[in-house]
């Protein structure tokens, strides 16, 4: 009597199959995660220059950014804030026409995010502001970027390029600045 697994196995291929599909889908979609979408300096719809509007120029981060200090989010400028200069400065340039044609077809700059932390983390510009802690603790110098990069804050204190935010830094500040409750869990975490 002759025994033989083959049939038994031949009914696990589409299962073995599957497995397979999804490990090296998993696979390339974190290469490609890492590889296209690090969120570290992502390219945005119009070329905006912190370097030269915030440094050059000298505005303040809350002229543009107003929701920082109402709210959790800092919030982008809505076009009629940007429009409101670039009606009469700058106006041939590529990047202002750009602009327009947002104004115009009445619709947002579809800015992508670059500072994002994960859904689990309360995070509040509003009591940050309030607190007079500088933008540029934890977006670093804002004012020398072209373009916008992910920033965060070494053991040093000085600006990290490229590195996102991890919950040490936040509770080294904190402890380091006494704020209150500042080490307690539900402080961030809701």
């Amino acid at each position: 009597m002759n025994v033989s697994i083959v049939p038994s196995l031949k009914k696990l291929r589409p299962v073995a199959m599957l497995v397979i599909v999804v490990l090296l889908g998993l696979v390339l979609g974190y290469w490609a995660n890492a590889a296209f979408l690090p969120g570290t300096s992502p390219e945005q719809p119009i070329a905006f220059s912190h370097r030269i509007h915030a440094g050059e120029n000298e505005i303040p981060c809350m002229y543009c950014h107003t929701q920082a200090r109402l709210s959790p989010s800092a919030g982008v400028p809505s076009v009629s804030k940007c429009v409101g200069c670039h009606l009469e400065i700058a106006t041939e340039r590529p990047q202002i026409r750009r602009l327009m044609s947002y104004w115009d077809n009445q619709e947002p700059i579809p800015w992508v995010k670059v500072h994002d932390l994960p859904d689990f983390v309360h995070f509040t510009h509003k009591r940050h502001v309030l607190a007079e802690v500088e933008c540029q603790t934890c977006h670093g110098p804002v004012e020398t970027m072209d373009r916008i990069r992910l920033t965060s804050r070494a053991a040093d204190g000085t600006a990290q390029a490229n590195h996102p935010w991890e919950m040490g830094q936040c509770l080294s500040c904190h402890r380091e600045n006494e704020v209150e409750n500042g080490t307690d869990c539900w402080t961030c975490h809701k």
